[in-house]
């Protein structure tokens, strides 16, 4: 499972996915197919996330499928963009 931020045009969300990658060719055309086909992905600690959003992160872990899937943490940008330090995201993965 990984945890990340997915930078698109319209803000950043905050992304739960049993992908290996965000570079999986799979993940990618997930995303394309929900109209999201430029991002910028920045891994985060799942350990971090689980502490940030609590009960909310449990909920969404306990519903997702163990393959090829892909769930929504939160898509409030403003909360996404400031609840986590550049320090703490992982080297960016780059889609174009």
């Amino acid at each position: 499972m990984k945890v990340g931020i997915i930078f698109t045009g319209t803000g950043p969300i905050l992304v739960l996915t049993t992908y290996k990658s965000f570079e999986d060719p799979a993940f990618i055309e997930k995303l394309a197919r929900k109209g999201i086909m430029k991002y910028m992905a920045y891994e985060l600690p799942v350990e971090t996330v689980r502490q940030r959003y609590g009960k909310q992160f449990d909920a969404i872990v306990a519903d997702v499928d163990r393959e090829d899937d892909i769930r929504v943490l939160d898509y409030n940008g403003h909360n996404v963009f400031y609840n986590f330090s550049f320090k703490e995201l992982q080297p960016p993965v780059v889609h174009e």
